[in-house]
């Protein structure tokens, strides 16, 4: 199996993640997927997600979105809190990313990404080379191919959390 579907790390959600520890390890720009990592899928901003960016913002983050979603979904999404977006990334390939880091003037040591999907997510954070950290998805309720997908990503997970010795 290639190692280019593993996360670096693994967390129950987004909101269970130590940004503070990031920062202090030199990290500076952070990636995030929207539906299904930040917010269940097409929703926007509740409570949870407006105290997170307010955090990150007072620890000292730069923050983009890289999303394969229509800019209008991206931008709505972005307009309340307003950070930098990218919208139809086109994940997994590296140059979402790219533009990303580009944007928050950051760079691949000092830039991790927070997704829920292997399959475009890892797998594109992993091919711009930067630290990646799979959340488990929101929202169980998922359009059919993401559905299809979430079946091929259960035993590469059962798999990454043997090989790393952790638990799901």
């Amino acid at each position: 199996m290639g190692k280019f579907l593993f996360p670096d790390e693994y967390y129950d959600s987004t909101y269970s993640i130590n940004f503070e520890d990031y920062y202090k390890k030199g990290y500076r720009g952070i990636i995030f997927d929207i539906d299904n990592t930040l917010v269940p899928h097409n929703a926007m901003h509740d409570d949870k997600s407006r105290a997170l960016f307010k955090r990150l913002k007072e620890i000292g983050f730069r923050v983009c979105f890289v999303s394969n979603n229509k800019e209008p979904r991206v931008k709505k999404f972005n307009d309340e809190i307003n950070c930098q977006y990218v919208y139809k990334a086109g994940k997994p390939k590296a140059s979402g990313f790219y533009e990303a880091m580009r944007k928050m003037k950051t760079n691949r040591k000092n830039t991790f990404f927070v997704g829920d999907q292997l399959f475009t997510d890892i797998w594109g954070a992993n091919n711009a080379r930067i630290h990646c950290i799979l959340v488990k998805q929101i929202d169980k309720k998922e359009e059919i191919q993401i559905v299809l997908k979430r079946i091929l990503e259960k035993p590469i997970i059962k798999l990454y959390l043997k090989k790393s010795g952790k638990r799901s």
